[in-house]
């Protein structure tokens, strides 16, 4: 009855349903949870933040948890008012117009086959750590691209097989994750070396500023970790009851993984050794050099091989994500070849095209950028600039409707469990501001982020502006192809 109920409630929308009704509340949680990945982020960037930050490193988590945290109360709203697929796509279309929304998931296509090319990398972070034997293809970016395109030919499996298969093996993922980001807390925390004020309050360091590697530090780690948490907005239509649990998975996930991710954070740097080891550091050190050197090589390497699992499920919630994305612009007839990719297999229930074009533009990205000495640092901020991009986007649509009087303005629908009320106004337009200023942080040029090359500082403003100046002209090129078309019958 309630699978039926859903299914009516999406028709209002003008859609039928295709895809398959199987995500509890827990399942809905663990698709937000697993994109974030605490394991995954903090152990691919930890090394790049903290040699950036150093004692302004644990202070950039909670900064940005609070700003992601705005953001996400407005998705929260949005995914009660619109259960659909495609999320961010969905929803600056209904709040903004036809071409916001096709900005917006023009903008979020590009970043989730960038992200997903960017967890891919991660492995190289983890797997030389557990054995030299991954590490058999000489430098380390050519090894990065071998090991990530590996991962990716899974991924896309997986996405192909079905939203059943995917979600079993992505739940099973969180649930290992969870237990190993606790075992690793509890483990660091008895191996503390250093009392926690010395973590939060360090003594202060001569001729050394607080802000500014405050500001890098948090583009580096939090920045890129803290976000994804609306992809349980995304898989709305493969949601029960997504009015009610689409928003709770949203929130549940950030607040979740943001905990979490302090803890592990907090309780690192109070067991390491030396604060001042260069292996901190470096991109063949980091957080896994800190597990493994403060709880011994076997107990380290064990907690190591969870990070990989985690690692895995990241890329498909990612994957999934993207998959959802092309899916819901496809149906409305926004994407090239969108009978293609529109196209839901009637074995698995899902869209397998979609999956195999993800896949395959995230290994491109991989390939084309082989030899690239900071292949990860690019990958990453390209990620983090272009979703914090589409979350500004519909932050300050929203606001706009909000103005206007949204949700009021709107009949009430059964089942809507989340609202702002009062608070809709000046939360929005601290959401807008903080996503903003997200963007400007991680796309100022900065050296310590990419190089000292100005072509390498400057990579991710231009590949921006050719991003939205092609989705801009391919808007207005499909809109007049329309117009022809309707000319003529």
């Amino acid at each position: 009855m309630a699978a039926r109920d859903d299914s009516q409630d999406l028709a209002t929308f003008g859609y039928r349903q295709e895809l398959n009704r199987t995500l509890g509340s827990f399942s809905s949680f663990a698709t937000g949870f697993s994109y974030i990945s605490i394991l995954t982020g903090l152990f691919q960037t930890f090394a790049l933040g903290f040699g950036a930050g150093h004692e302004a490193f644990i202070w950039s988590w909670p900064m940005v948890v609070i700003g992601q945290f705005l953001v996400a109360l407005g998705f929260a709203e949005l995914a009660a008012h619109y259960p659909l697929s495609g999320g961010a796509y969905q929803w600056s279309k209904m709040v903004g117009s036809p071409f916001l929304g096709w900005i917006v998931g023009w903008t979020y296509i590009a970043c989730l086959i960038v992200t997903l090319a960017a967890v891919a990398l991660a492995l190289q972070s983890i797997l030389p750590q557990i054995s030299a034997h991954f590490q058999f293809a000489g430098p380390s970016a050519v090894n990065a691209v071998l090991l990530g395109c590996g991962l990716l030919l899974v991924t896309t499996l997986l996405n192909s097989a079905g939203v059943g298969l995917l979600t079993r093996v992505n739940n099973l993922g969180v649930f290992t994750e969870l237990i190993g980001v606790l075992i690793l807390i509890a483990a660091l925390c008895v191996r503390a070396v250093r009392p926690v004020d010395q973590v939060l309050f360090p003594p202060a360091v001569a001729g050394r500023s607080f802000l500014a590697p405050l500001l890098v530090s948090a583009a580096m780690t939090a920045s890129y970790v803290l976000y994804g948490f609306d992809t349980a907005g995304s898989l709305a239509e493969e949601t029960k009851n997504p009015r009610r649990n689409a928003p709770r998975g949203i929130l549940r996930a950030l607040a979740a993984a943001s905990g979490l991710g302090m803890l592990v954070l907090l309780f690192a740097l109070m067991a390491a050794g030396n604060l001042r080891a260069a292996e901190l550091s470096r991109a063949d050190g980091g957080l896994a050099w800190l597990v493994k050197s403060v709880l011994g090589e076997r107990f380290g390497t064990i907690l190591l091989c969870d990070v990989v699992f985690a690692i895995m499920v990241c890329a498909l919630a990612v994957h999934a994500g993207a998959v959802r994305l092309i899916f819901a612009m496809a149906r409305d007839g926004k994407l090239p070849f969108s009978g293609a990719l529109a196209r839901v297999s009637p074995e698995t229930k899902t869209p397998v095209v979609p999956a195999i074009v993800t896949g395959g533009l995230a290994i491109l990205i991989l390939a084309v950028n082989v030899n690239l000495p900071r292949l990860i640092e690019l990958v990453t901020m390209v990620a983090v600039l272009w979703a914090n991009l589409a979350y500004l986007f519909v932050t300050v649509a929203l606001f706009r409707r909000r103005i206007a009087g949204w949700p009021a303005s709107e009949p009430r629908r059964p089942g809507s469990s989340f609202s702002l009320g009062r608070w809709g106004i000046p939360v929005n337009l601290a959401a807008a501001a903080w996503s903003a200023f997200m963007v400007l942080n991680v796309g100022w040029p900065r050296a310590e982020i990419y190089g000292s090359e100005w072509s390498s500082r400057l990579a991710p403003l231009l590949l921006t502006g050719i991003l939205l100046t092609a989705g801009i002209s391919s808007y207005f090129f499909m809109q007049r192809q329309l117009k022809l078309a309707a000319s003529k019958e």
